[in-house]
C-alpha cells in the first residue's frame, strides 16, 4: 500500500523539478540571432535562469517621464521604491528585458513595485 504512494509523491516532485533553458539561440519563439540582429538588439542571457533572450533597446531609453505613454518601452522608477502618494519622474525603459525591481509610473504616480527574476 505504501509503494504505490511513495511513486505518486515521487512523480510530482519530478513535475516540479526545474528544466534546462530551451534549446536555441534565444528564449523568443521563432527569434534567431539574424532575426534578433536586424531588430537592433542582441542575444544576451537574462533573469535569474540566464535564459539566452533577444534584447532590444529603445531609442528613448532613460529620457524622464511621467507616464507610460511617452516612452517606447514604458515609463518605471528604480531604485528606492518605498510606496508614496508625490509627485514622480521616471525614466524609458532601456530595453525589452522584463526583469528587476521597478514600479511603473502612471499619470506622474509610481505604482506597486515588482520584482522581477
Amino acid at each position: 500500500m505504501r509503494l504505490p504512494l511513495i511513486a505518486v509523491a515521487l512523480l510530482t516532485l519530478a513535475a516540479c523539478a526545474p528544466t534546462a533553458p530551451p534549446p536555441g539561440p534565444s528564449a523568443q519563439a521563432g527569434d534567431s540571432v539574424e532575426a534578433c540582429t536586424a531588430r537592433g538588439g542582441q542575444i544576451e542571457t537574462v533573469g535569474r535562469r540566464g535564459l539566452p533572450t533577444c534584447v532590444v533597446p529603445f531609442a528613448d531609453a532613460g529620457k524622464a517621464c511621467t507616464d507610460g505613454s511617452q516612452c517606447q518601452g514604458g515609463c518605471v522608477l528604480e531604485g528606492n521604491l518605498e510606496p508614496s502618494d508625490a509627485p514622480v519622474t521616471g525614466q524609458c525603459k532601456r530595453s525589452n528585458v522584463q526583469f528587476g525591481c521597478y514600479a511603473k509610473v502612471v499619470g506622474g504616480k509610481a505604482t506597486s513595485a515588482i520584482c522581477v527574476d
